[in-house]
């Protein structure tokens, strides 16, 4: 199967959720089926918890991690309000389909709010690792999460995850590039052991290579996560429909659907991400409570092509002397997603509302001097979908909105200003940018000083990590967490800086 079509995303996902309801605890027939080797070997993952629930991840595999050949297996879980499964709450089951890779996506509901709760698979005789979720609190007081993104498998290892888990996290945040389509440019570390992906098959294949990580098997099994993509689940730098590299748009647009169908298959989303026609819901909202709302967003599946592009260089480059980055038309989230987002602003009552997406949201000056230089691959290249966007938050007025992103391998602490071209503007909301989890750094000196960039707080481009946030009430704590050398499975990784942003004060701050 190449990509979604109607009649197999419909008839797959009724096959797969029709006996995943919650149901009294029971005993779930799960048949005689003998596999080879270990059908649960790219782990558990649970994701997108409310009060009453979560989202449960598995997907079933053959030797080698290959795709199995019979057309669904029955499979069933268990949750458990403890580790040794002894009082279990809910069991259930459903049916996975090889049109989906045989991966299964149990939506659990009923469930007490603001508690751990421990889960684990069963598949014949075979048995899951055991996975812990939590359930959102009513009235929470403090969340504990980790932010990061871009890990590149050739780059260097994973080992940032074993800092983040001694953390604790109540929730990790993945701002994308989860897995990379293309290969390094330098020497591999761990090589991929195969080409570019092009279709569902190859596709597959890179997230079955990315699931075998023992680091990254072990961050999904120990917290919640909520995760969106950005251009390497893909190929690099496209545009909605429009590939970097100048192939036909019907062509990549088969690909496009190919690799997004196999970012569902293994991610904890919920079914009804999978819109049919090669396309996916990406953009939601999630609460934590009263203290936290997340506005999680899709910058990469409706924006317009990158602006001023120049012959046989598409997709991203830096630009001056570039009107059209500007020019009203241009979107990076498209108009529906647009107005979705300006009305959850408008109805956002909670402490901190954070709005997790790809890149930097602040203005980055590439240019030493006189003039400017942008890159117009993140929303420096789409200055009006940007000033629409700070126009939303200052009519809705949420009472301390955070932007978190990712994408560009490097560290950063950002002042949001109402307006950019102006010194005198107010800051309006707060922004935390993460370095790669594992990929290369930027080039020294790529950006500007800091007088160009007055807004920058803080920035670092020459180390690796992830951001650990605590939040409460009066303020939330950044710390900003450097791996020590991410071509050592076993390296430790250490504080590189810590900010605080206090409840009605917009800004990091130096901790």
């Amino acid at each position: 199967m190449n990509g979604f079509t109607r009649r197999n995303v419909i008839g797959g996902l009724s096959a797969a959720v029709a006996w995943s309801m919650l149901r009294p605890v029971q005993a779930v027939p799960l048949g005689s089926h003998r596999f080879r080797a270990d059908p649960f070997a790219l782990g558990v993952a649970s994701g997108e918890p409310s009060a009453g629930g979560f989202v449960l991840w598995t997907r079933l595999v053959g030797e080698n991690l290959a795709l199995l050949d019979e057309p669904e297996l029955p499979v069933g879980w268990e949750v458990a309000e403890d580790e040794g499964f002894r009082r279990i709450v809910h069991r259930g089951g459903a049916m996975a389909i090889r049109d989906l890779a045989h991966s299964v996506h149990a939506e659990i509901e009923g469930l007490r709010p603001g508690r751990p709760y421990w889960y684990r698979f069963h598949a014949g005789k075979a048995v899951s690792p055991a996975g812990r979720t939590l359930t959102v609190p009513e009235r929470p007081e403090r969340l504990k999460l980790a932010l990061t993104s871009c890990q590149h498998w050739e780059n260097g290892y994973f080992a940032a995850y074993k800092d983040m888990l001694a953390g604790e996290p109540d929730l990790i945040v993945h701002a994308g590039d989860y897995i990379y389509e293309s290969p390094t440019r330098g020497t591999a570390v761990r090589p991929f052991g195969a080409g570019i992906p092009m279709d569902l098959a190859g596709y597959r294949a890179r997230h079955a290579l990315y699931k075998s990580d023992a680091d990254l098997r072990a961050a999904h099994a120990a917290a919640p996560w909520v995760v969106t993509w950005d251009d390497h689940e893909v190929q690099n730098d496209y545009a909605g429909l429009i590939p970097e590299d100048g192939t036909a748009p019907d062509i990549f647009g088969r690909r496009r659907a190919a690799a997004y169908q196999a970012y569902f298959e293994h991610m904890p989303l919920r079914p009804s991400a999978m819109l049919g026609e090669g396309g996916m819901q990406m953009y939601r909202r999630l609460a934590w409570g009263d203290l936290a709302t997340f506005h999680v967003l899709d910058a990469r599946q409706y924006r317009s092509d990158q602006a001023c592009p120049v012959p046989g260089q598409l997709g991203g480059r830096r630009v001056t002397d570039c009107p059209e980055v500007d020019a009203e038309e241009r979107t990076l989230l498209g108009a529906v997603q647009e107005r979705w987002l300006d009305e959850g602003l408008t109805g956002d009552k909670a402490r901190w509302t954070v709005l997790a997406q790809q890149t930097a949201f602040a203005r980055l000056d590439l240019q030493a001097g006189p003039g400017e230089a942008l890159s117009n691959e993140g929303w420096d290249g789409y200055g009006a979908a940007r000033r629409r966007l700070t126009g939303s938050l200052r009519r809705a007025a949420p009472r301390n909105p955070v932007f978190f992103g990712g994408d560009i391998h490097s560290f950063w602490a950002n002042d949001v200003k109402a307006d950019f071209n102006d010194p005198a503007s107010p800051v309006i909301a707060s922004e935390f940018v993460t370095s790669a989890l594992a990929n290369s750094t930027l080039p020294p000196g790529l950006f500007a000083p800091g007088e160009e960039n007055p807004h920058v707080r803080f920035s670092d481009t020459t180390h690796q990590g992830y951001v650990r946030f605590a939040f409460d009430r009066n303020g939330i704590e950044a710390d900003m967490r450097m791996v020590e050398d991410q071509t050592d499975p076993a390296s430790p990784s250490r504080s590189l800086q810590r900010f605080v942003v206090e409840d009605g004060r917009p800004g990091p701050r130096l901790a």
